[in-house]
């Protein structure tokens, strides 16, 4: 016969066990909670700011500024955020603030932070640009192996999910709200900008940022300031950059222009005086760019992106024109 003291023990242990095992996945569940607070900018428009950081273990990757439009047709996200956890908790932010059901959602670009949340999402539409959608089955691996080593099991059961709705059209309706959609390039070779006609709130992506430095591993200065032109061109109310502070005026795309052009001044002059890439990296940051964020962090990924090209054309001229 077994005695009760070791009947007890046992299921002591066994409560204990089923106690600890519980917390381990409850409690460390609760360690990934990416605080999201949503803010509205808008009648039936909010915004879930992003922090001005890179990838980290801490963050988790909550670097991007996502939206979501109310419309009597249910909500449309712009943006689904960088891992399977943040879209599954940006959906309860959302349920926070308004009863609507999520029916789609709109990717600005390729970039993961915008749109590794697409696999909580991927049984509704999500639209992106068709060069978009090919470049996120292209390199959609490649994103999700740096995500994973720069924000650990933030990332957990994360897979690059792509966009399966390809935009061909300059308009997109969504109940009584209805998107135009301006097609440009420059941050990335397809970069999408969505301005909601029914309140002038204007999405730009990664095309703007403001008191954050921008990333350039896809970027081409020219066409990136050209498409800043565009942007300056639509009649907007608000615009929400990818990263940095909504506002009513376009602070954001003259942010973003200034330094693009001191970032390409800086890479051409150090180019033709022969500065290796430490050199360059080194060199003093502006005044008008020392508040920012990331402005250091992103000059030296700029100079790894860029500026090996400009090395070489600069060699390339001077060979043709007889200097050795």
């Amino acid at each position: 016969m077994v005695s009760k003291k070791l009947t007890s023990g046992f299921v002591a242990l066994t409560t204990g066990l089923a106690a600890l095992l519980f917390c381990t996945f409850t409690c460390a569940d609760s360690l990934f909670d990416y605080q999201l607070q949503p803010m509205q900018v808008a009648e039936g428009t909010w915004v879930v700011p992003g922090v001005p950081e890179d990838f980290s273990r801490t963050n988790g990757g909550n670097i991007v500024n996502i939206g979501f439009i109310e419309t009597d047709a249910g909500v449309v996200l712009i943006e689904t955020g960088p891992s399977l956890r943040y879209a599954q908790q940006l959906e309860a932010a959302v349920a926070r603030v308004t009863p609507q059901p999520i029916v789609a959602a709109i990717n600005t670009h390729h970039h993961p932070d915008h749109w590794f949340g697409n696999q909580h999402f991927q049984h509704l539409p999500i639209y992106a640009l068709p060069a978009t959608l090919d470049a996120m089955i292209n390199e959609g691996d490649n994103f999700a192996d740096n995500l994973y080593r720069m924000s650990g099991d933030w990332m957990r059961a994360t897979e690059p999910t792509p966009a399966n709705q390809p935009l061909t059209t300059d308009t997109l309706s969504v109940g009584d709200h209805t998107f135009k959609l301006s097609t440009l390039t420059g941050h990335t070779v397809a970069d999408l900008a969505v301005l909601d006609t029914h309140t002038g709130v204007l999405f730009a992506g990664d095309l703007a940022f403001d008191q954050r430095a921008p990333t350039t591993p896809h970027a081409n200065i020219d066409t990136w300031l050209a498409a800043l032109d565009s942007l300056g061109d639509i009649d907007y109310r608000l615009l929400v950059p990818g990263h940095g502070q909504p506002a009513t005026d376009d602070r954001a795309i003259q942010f973003t222009r200034h330094y693009l052009l001191w970032l390409q001044n800086l890479l051409q002059q150090s180019a033709q005086v022969g500065d290796v890439p430490t050199d360059v990296i080194n060199k003093p940051i502006p005044a008008a760019f020392q508040e920012a964020s990331m402005v250091r962090e992103e000059l030296s990924r700029s100079v790894i992106h860029l500026y090996p090209r400009l090395e070489a054309n600069t060699l390339a001229t001077h060979k043709q024109g007889g200097y050795n």
